[in-house]
């Protein structure tokens, strides 16, 4: 059976006050003159800068249900979803690099993991992530914690399913991110049963490899 949607979707416009996942972008130049590209909003409205959340969640249901179409197992539906989520992250992070840093590039962990945690969760889902931690097991293993993930929040998943988890898509995210800015790693989402959350919060695993750890305390010392 498919993961089905918890609570009636919202069409645009109907949304929970604040619930809306921001893509902002710059107005026109001072002269009228459209902006590059890259720096318009992506709605053509002049009105709104973002993003329904019935609108998204709708999309994103449509997305899992066609990739669960074209695999056989729960493993394979989870690593369809992030490599929809990688290209994303690609993509967001020469956009955000150009609107947001003036072309400067992060080329140290913790300054790329708070340009994940901070710039991208904000334009994604409207909100910066709940934590970023470092692992207590290992030095080269970090995580950013969201109590309320968008994609996961409208998802109720079937007990045949076992643990499928939608936050793979923001997994394959971070995981784009990373890579394209010259951070290779293993990118995986859990979920983690908090107290005095009703629900489980989504974890972001990541698990850098060796060579960026390397080159990370050369450029420490």
């Amino acid at each position: 059976s498919a993961p089905f949607f918890s609570r009636p979707l919202r069409g645009a416009g109907e949304e929970r006050s604040g619930e809306r996942v921001s893509m902002s972008g710059r107005g026109a130049q001072p002269n009228g003159s459209l902006p590059p590209l890259v720096d318009r909003h992506i709605l053509t409205s002049k009105t709104r800068n973002d993003v329904g959340v019935g609108a998204f969640a709708f999309l994103f249901s449509e997305i899992v249900q066609y990739s669960q179409t074209r695999v056989s197992n729960v493993s394979e539906l989870e690593r369809k979803l992030a490599d929809v989520g990688f290209d994303v992250g690609v993509r967001m992070l020469e956009l955000l690099v150009h609107r947001e840093k003036g072309g400067k590039r992060e080329n140290r962990i913790l300054g790329i993991l708070s340009f994940l945690h901070t710039n991208v969760w904000k334009n994604l889902f409207g909100k910066t992530a709940d934590s970023l931690e470092r692992g207590t097991s290992a030095d080269d293993e970090y995580m950013i914690s969201d109590h309320d993930l968008l994609v996961n929040r409208f998802i109720s998943v079937p007990r045949d399913m076992g643990s499928m988890n939608c936050g793979a898509f923001a997994a394959g995210i971070v995981e784009g991110v990373l890579k394209s800015a010259g951070f290779p790693a293993r990118v995986t989402a859990h979920s983690v049963a908090s107290e005095g959350l009703s629900r489980p919060k989504t974890t972001i695993l990541i698990k850098f490899a060796p060579e960026v750890i390397e080159r990370d305390e050369r450029l420490g010392s």
